[in-house]
């Protein structure tokens, strides 16, 4: 039974999976337009699908589904609904409704892999531990718990066998977005099998608590003593790979309008700060939090933003950052001209695209956004549409840019939620001036001094020796070959300039070739040895133009 078992529930699980996409008409969605549209009627003879259809519109009809098949399909349609470049926006909008709310597992189940992880028992771990969880959602759930130094924590627990089941499933999605590109050709732009490699990586990511609480004390780190943001602390002793122990966060939810008023924070220099977080974290500490949504963002009473939940973090490399920053500067500067040449010179698209076809196309997505108010040109939304464009011509959007943007819309979704009148380019502008100076300008060289000196200091005494070796090792080195070579060339320099002149004097010698007959005409030359003469140029001329040396 257990050799059978597992291909069993894959064989269950992909019918359970036909039954509600076509229960959805989801299939119909795909099918019928394509090729393989004849499989509808097959479909609808399956047994399993003898049911009425559902009604609504397809974003609706979509989010039900997903709803419906679980929870992994319910982060998949979390993470697509970020993918405005992908999606229809009807179809985005229903996306964006779906809750990673999930029943709580079994709290005997939460107790045994924590004991389980931390080798102890729950007694030890903790002076006093919640089995109801706070919070309960398709990867982990929540527990609040307190250390026996008084500490109020949250202890972070992964759904037991969750990962057999989100390998099982992500395959499934793999062989449907395999299939949906095959059948569909128009569905080859959202490079759907694409789509969700990249999600794979990522859930799998979600489910390693010690990357999460790597990423929070990394974090933490670079906004220590920041009136910016806070990060709570990790306790490692409390943590491993499937359980997470971090300080408890006090604080209103960023979506929680109301009460923020009610604490007297000043939204508007809240929404400036949260641009001023992201910034921070891409293009100073190339180190940002990519799952920025209300439901991880707090609010201290202080006014510092409170982040939790780092499962998901992106990093930029350097050439990514300073390309981007170029970019945002040159599209605000209406240089569209530079916008191309940065895409190509970043790789971003293929090294033979032509320069004024793509500036010709990136000024008729762009300028139409100059007809609003600054205030409202979205960083997100340039970004989405530089990308739309640049796939055009062959570019292929690698995930750290996909992050970038679902952050950048996130955040800026954040700041106008708080503040209509959020002026991002007011606030953005003068960082990225800052930071291109930093890199290139004088502060860059300052900057790399100081951080190269103690090394160049180190490495001084030892300059002499290297000094000499290289010296001796030049004395030493084998010049015969190189003479070798060089004279040979010499001499056929030589040979082709003796020919070349050869044959100068051998054309030369064909024009005088007929002078003995003309002279021979008016007597001045005996005729008998015209011929003789003729003959003698004539010859000679061709022997030195023929002769190759």
């Amino acid at each position: 039974m257990n050799f059978f078992q597992r291909p069993l529930r894959q064989v269950a699980r992909l019918i359970r999976i036909n039954r509600v996409l076509t229960h959805y008409q989801i299939d119909k969605m795909v099918l019928s337009h394509s090729k393989y549209a004849w499989l509808l009627l097959l479909n609808k003879l399956l047994p399993w699908n003898w049911r009425p259809s559902s009604k609504g519109s397809r974003g609706e009809r979509i989010r039900l589904a997903l709803e419906e098949l679980g929870p992994i399909f319910i982060k998949l349609g979390q993470a697509l609904s970020t993918r405005k470049d992908l999606l229809p926006e009807d179809i985005g909008a229903e996306l964006r409704k779906l809750q990673d709310d999930c029943p709580p597992f079994d709290e005997q189940h939460s107790i045994a892999i924590i004991e389980r992880g931390l080798k102890r028992s729950i007694e030890d771990a903790y002076a006093s531990f919640d089995p109801k969880p706070m919070a309960s959602a398709s990867i982990a759930q929540v527990h609040a718990a307190s250390l026996y130094d008084g500490t109020e924590v949250v202890v972070k627990v992964v759904r037991p066998d969750i990962k057999p089941v989100i390998e099982q499933d992500v395959a499934i999605m793999k062989s449907l977005a395999g299939l949906l590109e095959a059948a569909v050709k128009e569905t080859k732009r959202l490079h759907p099998v694409e789509v969700v490699e990249e999600f794979e990586k990522t859930i799998l990511d979600e489910l390693d608590m010690m990357r999460e609480a790597s990423n929070a004390s990394q974090l933490r780190r670079n906004f220590e003593n920041s009136d910016l943001l806070y990060v709570p602390e990790v306790y490692w002793s409390h943590t491993n790979d499937n359980v997470m122990t971090m300080e408890r966060i006090r604080g209103i939810r960023i979506s929680e309008v109301d009460q923020l008023i009610e604490a007297g924070i000043d939204l508007t220099d809240l929404s400036a700060k949260g641009v001023t977080i992201f910034f921070t974290q891409v293009f100073k500490h190339n180190f940002f939090h990519a799952d920025m949504h209300p439901g991880n963002i707090f609010v201290l009473p202080d006014g510092r933003y409170a982040a939790i939940d780092f499962g998901i973090m992106g990093t930029l490399n350097p050439e990514d950052q300073r390309y981007l920053a170029e970019n945002f500067l040159a599209f605000f500067n209406r240089d569209y001209l530079r916008v191309s040449e940065l895409h190509i010179e970043s790789e971003w698209v293929p090294a033979d695209t032509r320069v004024n076809e793509l500036e010709s196309a990136i000024r008729s997505v762009c300028e139409p956004i100059w007809d609003r108010p600054l205030k409202e040109i979205s960083f997100g939304l340039f970004l989405m549409r530089l990308f739309q464009t640049a796939r055009r011509f062959g570019m292929e959007v690698q995930p750290q840019l996909v992050l970038l943007q679902k952050t950048l819309l996130n955040i800026e979704g954040l700041g106008r939620q708080l503040d209509d009148e959020l002026d991002l380019w007011d606030t953005a502008k003068p960082f990225l001036e800052d930071w291109m100076q930093e890199r290139v300008g004088l502060k860059s060289l300052v900057k790399n001094t100081q951080a190269n000196l103690p090394y160049w200091i180190e490495q001084a005494p030892h300059l002499p020796g290297l000094l000499h070796n290289s010296l001796q090792k030049l004395s030493q080195a084998d010049f015969n070959q190189q003479s070798k070579q060089i004279e040979q060339l010499e001499q056929q320099m030589a040979k082709q300039s003796k020919a070349q002149r050869n044959r100068f004097i051998g054309a030369l010698l064909l024009i005088p070739a007929v002078f003995p007959a003309v002279l021979a005409q008016f007597g001045w030359l005996n005729p008998a040895w015209s011929p003789w003469l003729q003959a003698l140029f004539g010859l000679t001329g061709l022997y030195l133009i023929l002769k190759k040396t």
